[in-house]
C-alpha cells in the first residue's frame, strides 16, 4: 500500500515537472522570439537612423577624400640670402610634414598601443568599440573610453569638425570604412601622425604633427625619439594641452604629474602588447624627462621684428600678384581695384601660413646683424623729447617721450637686391619701418633726382652753367615765397657744380623754375618714388624737398641708385623667390629695367657728387670711413631741421640714412660736438663700416665709374651767360664736364 503510494506521488511530481518544463521552454522561446525581434528592430531602427543621419551627405571620391586628407597647415619657412635659415613664418600652429619611414618605431608602436590596438585588423571602424562608446554616452557614463580608430580621428580631423553629435559621428564612421577602402595602413597612419595635435613646444607655440613635436619637445627629430620620449609624445593626443608640458609663454609646467602618468599607462600597454620587453618597460620609467626637454628658442618674429614683418609683407604681395594673374588678373588691374587687391593679399596670406613654403629673400644676415649693432649702440642720435599728442580713447593731451629715430638701407645697384636695412631702434616701442613705411622730406636730396639730373637731361645746365645765387622773392598766390640757403648767405653767380657740393638751395629753385613746365616730376615716377604727385610740380619748394607726403628712404635710396646704374632704374626687392614644399617655384622675382637719364647725365651727376664728398657738405666721410671706394653723394636737411639724410653711391651698392623724430620735431643743432648733419653722416659711415668688416669686395670695389663716351672738357667764363668779353675776363675761366650734345660753342 505505502509502496502504491510512493508510486503514484512520483508520477504526479513528473508530471508536474513536465508541465513546468514545457510553460518555461515555451515562456523561453517566446523571450528569445521577442529579444530577437528587439535586437532585429533595434538594428532596424538604427541602420534607418544612420540612414537618416548620412542620407544628405556627398559620398566623397578617391582623390577628393585623398585631398582632403593631406591638406593639413604646414609652416613656411624663410630664408636670408644663400640659402641661410632664418625661421618659421608667422602662423597659429607650427607644423612639419614627415614621411614614416622617418619616424621613430618607438612611436608608431606606442600610438597603436594606446590609441588603436586593432589598427591592422579593422576596416575602419570596431563595432564593439562603437556600441561602448554608444552605451556610456547613453548612461551617461563618467568613464569614457572612447570608440574612434586611428582612422576615424583622421577623417574628423581632416574631413569633417570636433563638433559633438550623433550626426557626425554617422559620418565619421561612414567615411572611415570608405577612406580604409582607398588609402592603405601606411597612408594611413602617416597622415594621422602628420596632422594630430600635440599641445605646445618649448617656445610656448601650438604643435601639430609628429617632427614639430619631436623637435618642439625634445629638440630632435622624430626618427631619433627613443622610447620614453616616444611614449611620451603618444600620451599628448588624447588631451594634447591637458598634458602638455609647457605653458603659453615656453615655461615647463610645475605639475608634470599627469603627463608622466599618462607616458606610463602608454609604456604598460606597449609591454601588453608585447611591443616592449620587461627591463625596455623598465629603463623608460627610469628615464629623466624633463631633463631632456628642448630649450626655448625665440621666434624670427622675437629676434628680426621688422625683417619678419616686411617679409611677410612682400611675400603676401607677390603671392598675391601670382594668384591673381592665375584668375586672369594683371598687376595694374589689382593695384587700381582696392578690394580685389584686398581680396588677392587674403589669399596669399592664408596660402604663406598653412602651405608649407619656403621663402628666399635678398637679405645679407651678417651684414643685417652687424647693421642693427652699430643702430641699437649709437651714441650721437641726439636727446629724446616730450611730445605732446591726443589719446585717442580720452581725448586728452597727454605726454609722450620720443627719442630721435632711424631709417637705412643698403642696395645693390646692378640687381635692385636690398642687402640690409634698418628699420628703427627699439620695435616695442615702435612698430613703424622707418627704411620702408616711413614718409618724410628728403630735402635736398631731392635735388639731384628732380632738379639737376632732369635739367641736365634736357640740355637746360650742365655742371659747369652759371646761376644766380641771390636773394629770390616767387609770388605764390597772395604771399611771397623766399628761398634760403643753410648758411642765411647768398654767394652771387655760381656753378651748378658748386651750387649742388654746398647745397645752395637758391641756385636749385631758380632751376627748377626753367624746368617746372616740362614735367620733371615724371622722372621722380620712374625712379619709384610715386608718392609726389604731379600737381606738386607747381610748387617750387618741391625742388629743395617740400614734399605734401615726403618719400621713404628706400625710395630715395632706390632712385640715387638710377645714376650708379648710368641712368636705368632698377626696384629694389626683397623677396628672391617663393618655393612650394614639392620644390616648385611659385614666384621668381624678374627686374624690369627702365630708362630714365643718359648715361652722360647721370654720369655727370656722379661727378658732382663726388665733389660733396670730397670738400662739400659731407667732406667728413672720408675720415669717418675705414675704406676708401669712389663714392658718390648728396646731403638732405628737411624744413625746421626736422630730417638728416645722406644718401651716397658707388659702383656696388647705394646706401642712404635717415634720422629725425617720429612726429616732427627739430633736431639738435649740435649734440655731443657734432651737428646733426655730421651725426647723420658718421651713423652713415658705422653702418658702412660694419657692411665693409663682413663683406668689404662688396662694399669697396676696385673699380671706379667709368666715363661714358659723349662727355668734353670745356672751359667756360664764371659770369653770367652772354656777359660781355671784358665781365668774363674779370671774373676768371674755369674748365668742366660736359654732354658733348649740349657743350657751349663760344
Amino acid at each position: 500500500m505505502e509502496h502504491a503510494k510512493q508510486t503514484f506521488s512520483l508520477k504526479k511530481a513528473w508530471r508536474y515537472f513536465l508541465i513546468t518544463y514545457e510553460v518555461c521552454w515555451n515562456l523561453f522561446l517566446l523571450f528569445l522570439i521577442f529579444a530577437l525581434c528587439a535586437v532585429c528592430f533595434g538594428v532596424g531602427l538604427g541602420a534607418g537612423y544612420f540612414a537618416s543621419l548620412v542620407k544628405d551627405m556627398p559620398i566623397p571620391s578617391y582623390q577628393e577624400m585623398k585631398k582632403d586628407v593631406y591638406d593639413y597647415e604646414e609652416t613656411t619657412h624663410i630664408y636670408f640670402a644663400n640659402n641661410v635659415y632664418l625661421g618659421s613664418f608667422r602662423t597659429d600652429l607650427e607644423r612639419e610634414e614627415v614621411k614614416l619611414e622617418d619616424i621613430s618605431p618607438y612611436v608608431i608602436q606606442a600610438i597603436i598601443a594606446t590609441e588603436d590596438e586593432y589598427f591592422y585588423e579593422h576596416y575602419g571602424v570596431v563595432p564593439k568599440a562603437i556600441i561602448r562608446a554608444l552605451f556610456q554616452e547613453i548612461t551617461n557614463s563618467s568613464t569614457q573610453t572612447g570608440g574612434s580608430t586611428l582612422t576615424q580621428q583622421l577623417v574628423k580631423n581632416q574631413i569633417l569638425t570636433n563638433e559633438v553629435s550623433f550626426e557626425r559621428k554617422a559620418k565619421e564612421i561612414l567615411l572611415a570604412l570608405r577612406l580604409e577602402k582607398f588609402l592603405s595602413k601606411k597612408e594611413i597612419l602617416e597622415a594621422y601622425l602628420n596632422v594630430v595635435p600635440f599641445g605646445r613646444n618649448s617656445s610656448g607655440r601650438n604643435i601639430a604633427g609628429i617632427q614639430a613635436a619631436a623637435q618642439g619637445v625634445f629638440g630632435v627629430n622624430a626618427k631619433d625619439l627613443n622610447l620614453a620620449q616616444a611614449a611620451f609624445l603618444a600620451g599628448l593626443p588624447q588631451s594634447p594641452f591637458v598634458y602638455t608640458p609647457f605653458t603659453s609663454d615656453g615655461n615647463v609646467k610645475q605639475d608634470l604629474s599627469l603627463a608622466l602618468q599618462r607616458m606610463h599607462t602608454v609604456l604598460k600597454r606597449m609591454k601588453q602588447a608585447g611591443y616592449i620587453s620587461e627591463k625596455q618597460y623598465q629603463e623608460a620609467l627610469q628615464y629623466d624627462i624633463a631633463k631632456h626637454f628642448a630649450p626655448p628658442k625665440p621666434s624670427p618674429f622675437e629676434q628680426y621684428p621688422w625683417l619678419t614683418m616686411e617679409i611677410e609683407k612682400r611675400a603676401k604681395e607677390a603671392l598675391a600678384e601670382v594668384l591673381a594673374k592665375k584668375d586672369g588678373y594683371e598687376k595694374q588691374q589689382l593695384w587700381q581695384n582696392a578690394s580685389l587687391y584686398e581680396r588677392y593679399l587674403a589669399k596669399a596670406e592664408k596660402q604663406l601660413r598653412q602651405n608649407g613654403y619656403h621663402i628666399y629673400t635678398t637679405i645679407d644676415k651678417n651684414i643685417y646683424d652687424r647693421m642693427q649693432k652699430v643702430a641699437a649702440n649709437y651714441p650721437y642720435y641726439g636727446n629724446d623729447i616730450i611730445q605732446y599728442v591726443k589719446d585717442q580713447q580720452t581725448g586728452k593731451m597727454v605726454a609722450k617721450r620720443e627719442p630721435v629715430e632711424v631709417g637705412a638701407i643698403l642696395i645693390e645697384n646692378k640687381t635692385g637686391r636690398i642687402i640690409s636695412f634698418v628699420g628703427g631702434r627699439n620695435y616695442k616701442r615702435q612698430q613703424l619701418n622707418h627704411a620702408t613705411q616711413a614718409y618724410r622730406s628728403n630735402g635736398s636730396t631731392m635735388k639731384p633726382l628732380l632738379v639737376y639730373a632732369p635739367a641736365m637731361e634736357m640740355g637746360v645746365i650742365q655742371p659747369g652753367s652759371i646761376i644766380q645765387d641771390t636773394e629770390l622773392h616767387i609770388k605764390v598766390g597772395k604771399r611771397y615765397y623766399t628761398p634760403k640757403n643753410a648758411d642765411g648767405k647768398t654767394h652771387g653767380f655760381v656753378s651748378v657744380r658748386r651750387a649742388l657740393q654746398y647745397s645752395y638751395n637758391i641756385p636749385a629753385v631758380r632751376t627748377y623754375m626753367q624746368i617746372m613746365n616740362k614735367h620733371p616730376v615724371t622722372y621722380l615716377h620712374k625712379m619709384g618714388i610715386t608718392s609726389v604727385t604731379k600737381e606738386e610740380e607747381k610748387h617750387v619748394a618741391l625742388a629743395i624737398g617740400g614734399t605734401t607726403k615726403g618719400v621713404t628712404v628706400e625710395e630715395n635710396v632706390n632712385a640715387y641708385a638710377t645714376f650708379a646704374n648710368y641712368g636705368t632704374f632698377i626696384d629694389a626687392y626683397l623677396i628672391e623667390k617663393i618655393v612650394s614644399k614639392d620644390g616648385q617655384v611659385i614666384y621668381q622675382h624678374q627686374s624690369k629695367p627702365v630708362p630714365v637719364f643718359s648715361p652722360q647725365t647721370s654720369y655727370l651727376m656722379i661727378d658732382m657728387m663726388r665733389d660733396v664728398i670730397r670738400h662739400g657738405t659731407a667732406s667728413s666721410i672720408p675720415a669717418y670711413l675705414k675704406f676708401q671706394a669712389d663714392w658718390a653723394g648728396k646731403t638732405g636737411t628737411g624744413q625746421s631741421n626736422r630730417d638728416s639724410w645722406f644718401v651716397a653711391t658707388n659702383p656696388n651698392v647705394t646706401f642712404g640714412v635717415w634720422i629725425g623724430y617720429d612726429i616732427p620735431a627739430p633736431l639738435q643743432s649740435t649734440y655731443k660736438g657734432l651737428s646733426y648733419s655730421k651725426r647723420t653722416q658718421l651713423l652713415w659711415a658705422q653702418l658702412m663700416n660694419a657692411a665693409y668688416d663682413v663683406k668689404p669686395q662688396l662694399i669697396a670695389p676696385k673699380t671706379r665709374f667709368n666715363m661714358p663716351g659723349g662727355i668734353v672738357r670745356r672751359t667756360y667764363c664764371t659770369a653770367p651767360e652772354h656777359a660781355p668779353s671784358d665781365v668774363c675776363k674779370k671774373a676768371g675761366f674755369t674748365s668742366d664736364l660736359y654732354n658733348a650734345k649740349f657743350a657751349p660753342n663760344q
